[in-house]
């Protein structure tokens, strides 16, 4: 990682410090998301060959797959709850109710994010038949099966699938084992892209926090062991986006909540998201001026006042902040409870009467 200092890690976790944050992050998050909605639309000629899909599609399919999240961590009747839902109301009307995703699909049949973009909205109860209809074939051909990628990419297909209702090409357990955390790597070996395969990891096997449970038991206490000391150097050299991804992979975990890692570093992330909801995805935060007085720490930009940084240098890390604090706060509200024994852990049998 680069080491610029942006930040001192947090030393000493404040007993419920998270808790007192939280859900002003998560509310603000959303905020900004919200009224920023029009930055997550799709161009009219996105279909064409031309079209950059990270920055056009791959937003979107984050959009419906975060909120859904949200969403379903968040109790009816709240405000975070029914934002959360709209976005993902907002996503499916940008996709044309999934028929944007059949022309896609059809475009480039074997290509996994159209699948994957669709699972997001079919895991919401979101679904298209025609898509379905064509996909059905193609997910059981040899070609799909042995679709050349990295193991926590094809661990993020075998969820889409289970999302979708398909039957899987491979076993999550088998991948699970190929991957930087299932081989319960050198702890410091973790950096950039080492790191963001871990959370996606953790992500595509407990289907983006909702079922802890698929943590195996040894993948657990090494995170446990290990997420504090990550999360300390991420904040160090200001990587705002992975820290956001880890406390989201700390309340993704079995069992009772890591309580002090995320009192320790919630607060931090806290100061760092702007007045406005929005979270860096690196670097030294911009800090709103106290009236009549300068700037402090302003990092030299010229969006528009309202918005400290570009849409494409926070929209993630906004998300994934607001993605991390949902599920941070139901893992803090929820009582500790032990690991479930008939749930389907990835390497293990799952027993019938």
């Amino acid at each position: 990682m680069t080491a610029t200092t942006t930040q001192d890690p947090p030393e000493h976790a404040s007993p419920g410090a998270a808790l007192a944050v939280l859900p002003h992050v998560l509310r603000g998050a959303l905020a900004w998301t919200d009224a920023h909605r029009a930055g997550f639309a799709l161009p009219d000629d996105v279909l064409e060959s031309h079209i950059q899909v990270n920055a056009t599609l791959k937003p979107l399919g984050e959009l419906a797959q975060l909120c859904s999240t949200v969403r379903a961590a968040t109790a009816p009747g709240t405000p975070e709850h029914e934002v959360a839902g709209d976005l993902v109301t907002y996503a499916w009307e940008r996709v044309e109710a999934g028929g944007l995703l059949l022309e896609l699909l059809r475009n480039e049949p074997f290509a996994a994010y159209p699948y994957e973009i669709y699972a997001a909205f079919a895991g919401y109860g979101l679904r298209h038949e025609g898509f379905e209809a064509l996909a059905r074939p193609l997910t059981g051909t040899r070609s799909w099966a042995h679709t050349e990628q990295q193991a926590n990419r094809q661990l993020g297909l075998i969820n889409s699938e289970r999302r979708v209702g398909v039957v899987s090409h491979t076993a999550a357990g088998a991948v699970l084992s190929r991957t930087w955390l299932g081989g319960l790597s050198e702890p410091w070996t973790f950096e950039g892209p080492s790191g963001y395969a871990l959370t996606h990891t953790v992500f595509h096997l407990t289907d983006w926090g909702r079922l802890p449970d698929r943590v195996p038991e040894g993948t657990d206490a090494y995170l446990r062991t290990w997420l504090p000391a990550w999360a300390d150097g991420c904040v160090e050299s200001g990587q705002w986006d992975l820290t956001g991804e880890l406390l989201a992979v700390a309340a993704s975990l079995p069992g009772p909540a890591p309580v002090e890692l995320l009192d320790a570093v919630w607060p931090v992330l806290a100061d760092v998201q702007h007045g406005s909801g929005c979270v860096p995805e690196t670097g030294v935060p911009v800090r709103e001026a106290e009236p009549g007085g300068p700037v402090q720490d302003a990092v030299p930009r010229d969006p528009a006042p309202s918005d400290p940084y570009p849409f494409i240098d926070c929209y993630h890390s906004t998300l994934v902040t607001a993605f991390a604090a949902a599920l941070s706060l139901r893992s803090l509200r929820s009582p500790g409870s032990p690991r479930r024994t008939d749930e389907a852990v990835p390497g293990r049998e799952r027993r019938t009467a």
